[in-house]
């Protein structure tokens, strides 16, 4: 008797060890593609980089463009490693008051964002002067700073903080507000109080907008500091980066500026990496935003 095709269309059926093989197939394919995703997360960047810095130094080749308007990039790292002690001392000053701008926005932002959950006359209160010194951009109200504040280091400071102030109330703000309500009321059926709720439900919550506040404020506390020191504009051993750069305007040292813009940048990566860092290192083993998928 003769054996019934099981297909529709009178094909073979595929066998068991078809299917392995294209099964097999699917995770090469899918390991490759991670392989490449890995290396090109890395190399990408560096050769975009590698590129645009070739591009301006031919650009400056090409066009015959004097160093005073516009060095070539070997220029300005000959004049960043020949100036370093000048510039790497201004580089600690700039970046002190920045730590200590991110420090203190830290401590009041989070400290406000839990008196506004635990009391709305407070946010109601007090929100409207966080939002004004948000909106009011900070060249405006530092020349105010420095008339009544004789510390320079103390107006600096405060300028910073300023900036980075309110991305870490507001986000933190919105993530103890964004607690699970099902989990609120869990909690009240168990007769929490107040602090526990706030210590084991609404602070982890948080966590994540704060992080997010955190890599935001970091930027703008460098921003902070460096507009602050412009507006400042005094010399001496305790000068930031920004004063270097608008010293160097005056005299046309050029490539000095570009030099002091270059440790200003590398800054600003650098805090964003640390603030990635400490926020994937809280988050990696609980929170979405952390947690790596099988694409």
């Amino acid at each position: 008797m003769a054996a019934v095709d099981s297909s529709p269309s009178g094909a073979p059926a595929p066998q068991l060890s078809d299917i392995s093989h294209a099964v097999d197939l699917e995770e090469e394919q899918i390991a490759r593609r991670k392989r490449a995703e890995e290396i090109g997360k890395w190399a990408l960047p560096i050769i975009v980089m590698a590129a645009a810095i070739w591009f301006w130094d031919r650009i400056v080749v090409w066009n015959e463009i004097p160093h005073f308007i516009l060095p070539r990039p070997g220029l300005v790292l000959e004049t960043l490693w020949a100036d370093r002690a000048m510039l790497f001392e201004s580089l600690w000053v700039t970046v002190k008051i920045t730590a200590l701008a991110l420090l203190v926005a830290v401590v009041g932002g989070v400290g406000l964002a839990v008196l506004f959950a635990q009391s709305k006359f407070a946010e109601m209160s007090f929100s409207p002067f966080a939002v004004i010194l948000q909106v009011t951009p900070i060249v405006a109200i530092a020349p105010l700073i420095f008339i009544y504040i004789e510390s320079k280091l103390v107006g600096l400071l405060l300028c910073a903080w300023i900036v980075a102030f309110f991305p870490i109330l507001a986000n933190t703000t919105l993530g103890l507000n964004s607690a699970d309500h099902n989990l609120r009321d869990l909690f009240r059926i168990y007769r929490a109080s107040r602090w526990q709720r706030l210590i084991y439900l609404q602070l982890p919550s948080a966590l994540p907008y704060f992080l997010g506040g955190l890599k935001i404020a970091g930027g703008l506390a460098l921003i902070g500091a460096v507009v602050a020191e412009y507006v400042a504009g005094s010399g001496g051993i305790d000068s930031g980066l920004a004063f270097r750069i608008l010293e160097a305007g005056y005299r046309l040292n050029i490539p000095r500026m570009f030099a002091a813009l270059i440790l200003i940048a590398g800054t600003g990566v650098l805090i964003y990496a640390l603030t990635s860092l400490t926020s994937y290192l809280l988050l990696r083993k609980w929170h979405e935003s952390a947690l790596k998928r099988e694409q």
